[in-house]
């Protein structure tokens, strides 16, 4: 049985909390909300303890602890957390800065504890097949992530809170680094940028462009691999991939075939591998260390986009 708790109980903070309510072999000790009428909901709903501070539950006995709290308090919420030798997986991204993530790095490491970070799409099954598709062969790497203005997003713009989810994704699938790294940006809504274009080269040759904005009236999830010896195409929401054959010069055609899916919530397998990774003694999926390397990419991204 482990001990944990979750602080921040905005939308994804109930998704985590829900999850862990309904695993067999996790107590949720507490979670922590500034909003007492947000405790006073999950209390009635999830019949859970809650506290107005961190510092409240903190005393208590805890295993892990997820950070859900506005990007801007990862930093100082996951120092103090680890500072008590909890393990920790933060919502994505790691945190505002490069500075700041490693200093999350450096504590984990100093206090032997466990630290992941929150990019929620690799657990995505669509994901999943697609890492399992493609080869050694791939060109280029095409994602589109777009969607409406998110009202609760108040402390970052579109490319930290959308784009994070890509630069991590590409990192992932390419199994390279950035080589270079260009991009564009505007603001049209509230003072963040809320509309991106971002293309980069990866250390393997592989070439990549991100579209991701929040001037999009519906919500869009999409990637597309180019390889030598294939196309594969894959909506992270309805979580459908499909590969395509070489296209054939000789009659001029090219076979289509879908791949069906068994749909799988990706916070769910999330989580469940995080706590996997605590009780095997084995790394976590998703490190401190690639949550860093996507801040330093941000880093690049708008040293670019504000030439």
């Amino acid at each position: 049985m482990l001990k944990v708790g979750v602080v921040g109980l905005g939308w994804m903070g109930r998704v985590h909390l829900r999850n862990y309510t309904e695993m067999a072999d996790v107590e949720v000790v507490g979670v922590v909300d500034v909003d007492e009428k947000a405790r006073e909901e999950v209390a009635a709903q999830f019949g859970v303890k809650t506290f107005a501070s961190l510092d409240e539950l903190l005393e208590n006995e805890l295993d892990a602890m997820s950070v859900c709290v506005p990007t801007s308090l990862h930093h100082e919420t996951g120092l103090k957390i680890m500072d008590k030798s909890i393990n920790v997986i933060i919502e994505k991204p790691l945190a505002v800065s490069a500075s700041e993530g490693e200093d999350l790095v450096v504590k984990a490491k100093e206090k032997g504890v466990a630290l992941m970070v929150g990019h929620v799409e690799r657990f995505n099954p669509a994901v999943e097949r697609v890492k399992e598709l493609i080869g050694d062969d791939v060109i280029s790497i095409q994602i589109e992530r777009v969607g409406p203005y998110p009202p609760r997003i108040q402390d970052v713009g579109v490319i930290k809170d959308l784009g994070s989810h890509d630069i991590d994704l590409i990192r992932f699938l390419t199994g390279s680094e950035f080589k270079s790294v260009y991009a564009v940006s505007s603001t049209s809504i509230g003072e963040h940028e809320d509309s991106a274009l971002i293309t980069a080269e990866m250390e393997n040759g592989v070439l990549a462009n991100i579209t991701t904005n929040w001037v999009t009236p519906y919500k869009g999830r999409k990637i597309n691999i180019a390889c030598e010896s294939k196309y594969i195409q894959a909506n992270l929401i309805t979580q459908e991939v499909k590969e395509y054959s070489a296209f054939s010069t000789y009659d001029k055609s090219y076979s289509v075939r879908e791949w069906p899916l068994m749909f799988r919530e990706p916070v769910k397998e999330e989580l469940t591998q995080f706590l996997t990774a605590l009780r095997n003694g084995t790394p976590v999926p998703i490190t401190g260390e690639d949550g860093l390397e996507v801040l330093k990419t941000f880093d690049r991204i708008f040293d670019c986009a504000s030439c």
